[in-house]
């Protein structure tokens, strides 16, 4: 079974993304639709403005942090992105660790899992969506949306969702696996072609 990357999209300290992402990857841990879910935190990763000499496309990588984080999103089938927004947009970090590689994001879907307060995020949804897509990548329509989400942090940093965001996120997962599995050949010849 594939592998899913749940990206943390905010780096800043006192974050939110961290308890939605933690409850986000224990719903799709019990879902079971992925043989590996893993946390890719871009806080931990840290990685520098965009300091690559070459295009992506070629992947002439001459930095570690680059040669690394190719190697971390290649292996992944599918993504959640867990994305706050920030003056109606995404935020700088993710921009910065899409940018840095090209063949590694393509024909993989993408979940979006997006909090905030009124708007719940939904305004840089859709901005990233042409990002996304331009990467070959194929975001779907089912979505985690939370608005207002500090009301559902209790004292300890854990997230206590509602049952809408449950449903949500099931619906998600499922059309998430669908489409993991429909992509599959295209995935599987362009790891070929990149292999040589």
């Amino acid at each position: 079974m594939p592998t899913l990357q749940i990206i943390i999209a905010s780096t800043r300290p006192g974050r939110l993304g961290l308890p939605v992402a933690e409850w986000i990857n224990t719903v799709a841990v019990k879902h079971g639709g992925f043989d590996q879910v893993e946390l890719v935190d871009l806080a931990e990763w840290n990685l520098p403005f965009m300091d690559e000499p070459n295009h992506p496309r070629l992947r002439r990588y001459v930095h570690q942090h680059t040669r690394d984080w190719s190697a971390t999103i290649d292996r992944a089938d599918a993504f959640l992105i867990v994305m706050p927004e920030y003056n109606f947009g995404y935020t700088a970090p993710l921009k910065n660790a899409i940018d840095y590689l090209a063949h590694e994001w393509a024909y993989k879907p993408v979940g979006l899992v997006s909090y905030g307060g009124v708007s719940a995020g939904t305004r840089a949804a859709q901005m990233i969506k042409q990002v996304l897509t331009t990467l070959k990548m194929t975001p779907i329509p089912e979505a985690v949306h939370i608005p207002f989400v500090a009301q559902f942090v209790d004292d300890d940093g854990a997230l206590r969702p509602n049952e809408t965001m449950e449903a949500s996120a099931e619906a998600m997962l499922d059309e998430l696996v669908h489409w993991t599995s429909a992509l599959t050949p295209l995935r599987e010849r362009a790891r070929q072609h990149a292999a040589g």
